[in-house]
Formats: structure tokens, C-alpha cells, sequence
């Protein structure tokens, strides 16, 4: 992914994240939470979410709210969340249909306490659903590797 040449494109959030990452020689940008209320991330985090959207060629619009990206910019090892307002339209497929590849693990390059944190998760709490491994807590921070499970195996990326 690259950012556009315009400069709606350094005035968003997104965009900022995207020329970013580019900034600091590509790989993965960060990674993302879909979340279904984001009401509670507003009140612990402090933050107001912001509006996404993404119009379709047929005009329908997809539309969410995120928080957290211009955090990604300065800290990509934490997530931002999105929640969207009209799920049906994302495009990977209706939410709550099982898909045919799953994430089984993400590897972060970072402070497994500030991912924590940032999660809203106790101590000893990553997740119950995906695998986290932390490496270099003291190093360039980062989403480092992913791990899908396929219906042929697993695959790292």
C-alpha cells in the first residue's frame, strides 16, 4: 500500500499512518480491532473516534468509526479499533460468517504491558482467540509477522 500524492492524503489520519510506515521502509503498517461498540474505547482512552468511509462503485458507502490511528504513528505496536456502522457492506464477507482463513498470531516487536494496556487487558491477559509473541521489547516497535491458519496450513507473512 501507498499513499496517494495529495494532500487530502497528509490530512488524514490514515494516510499520515500509511506515509509513515513507508517513511520507515514498509512492512506491515500496524493492525486493527474491529470492535462493535466503541463507546467504552471513547471513555478509557480519552479520545473522540474519528468518521471513516469508503464509497463503493455502485455508491453504496461503508461507513466507520476508528480510534487510535494517529496513535499507530507514533507508537505501531498498538492497534487501532474500528467500529463499523454498517458491517454488511465490508467487503471480506458478511461479519459473523466463518471464514476460510483465520489469524492464529500476531508477532510484535514491542512492550507486551503497553499492548496490555492499550487493550484494556490485565497483566497476564493477550487474547483468547489469537497468539501473541513479543520480541525485542526494547527495539524498533512494531507488528513484525502474521500467522493464518489456511485450509492448507498455516501460513506466515
Amino acid at each position: 500500500m501507498e499513499v496517494l500524492d495529495h494532500p487530502a492524503s497528509d490530512k488524514a489520519p490514515f494516510g499520515q499512518a500509511v506515509r509513515a510506515a513507508t517513511e520507515r521502509g514498509g512492512g506491515w503498517m500496524g493492525w486493527v480491532i474491529r470492535v462493535e461498540d466503541i463507546a467504552p474505547l471513547v471513555t478509557r482512552l480519552e479520545r473522540e473516534p474519528v468518521d471513516g468511509h469508503r464509497r463503493f462503485p455502485d455508491n453504496r458507502v461503508l461507513k466507520w468509526k476508528q480510534i487510535g490511528v494517529k496513535g499507530l504513528i507514533n507508537d505501531p505496536q498498538l492497534p487501532f479499533f474500528v467500529c463499523y456502522e454498517n458491517p454488511e457492506l465490508h467487503p471480506s464477507g458478511a461479519i459473523g460468517e466463518a471464514p476460510e482463513v483465520n489469524i492464529a498470531g500476531l508477532t510484535i516487536a514491542g512492550d507486551p504491558d503497553r499492548v496490555r494496556e492499550w487493550l484494556g487487558l490485565s497483566p497476564t491477559q493477550t487474547s483468547t482467540v489469537i497468539d501473541f509473541t513479543f520480541i525485542a521489547p526494547h527495539g524498533n516497535a512494531g507488528l513484525m509477522s502474521v500467522t493464518f491458519d489456511t485450509p492448507n496450513g498455516q501460513v506466515v507473512i
